[in-house]
């Protein structure tokens, strides 16, 4: 079953070498945004994005990625819920 097009992802993570396979999958289910919360959260943002990056070569490569180390989780729920460009889409929380 295909990731929903935004994703909160609830760290610290089980282990960090997910993250490549996640992030994978992220960009071929075309999910739209990754919002990161919990302990770490920027660290492990920056960690998506080089993934998505890579050697910055395929420029169809894209992911929005944001991080919350301090806002509650309902704001960010609620930041995720009103995304733009897929409003009435469900929000996902995946937990690695």
């Amino acid at each position: 079953m295909p990731l929903a097009r935004k994703i909160i992802l609830h760290v610290p993570v089980s282990d960090e070498n997910l993250l490549y396979g996640f992030v994978e999958q992220c960009l071929i289910d075309d999910v739209s945004l990754v919002a990161v919360v919990g302990p770490g959260c920027a660290r492990v943002e920056d960690i998506i994005d080089d993934i998505v990056v890579g050697d910055g070569s395929d420029r169809t490569r894209f992911l929005c990625t944001t991080s919350h180390p301090d806002d509650p989780f309902e704001e960010v729920l609620n930041m995720a819920r009103a995304w733009e460009f897929e409003r009435s889409d469900p929000v996902e929380e995946v937990r690695l």
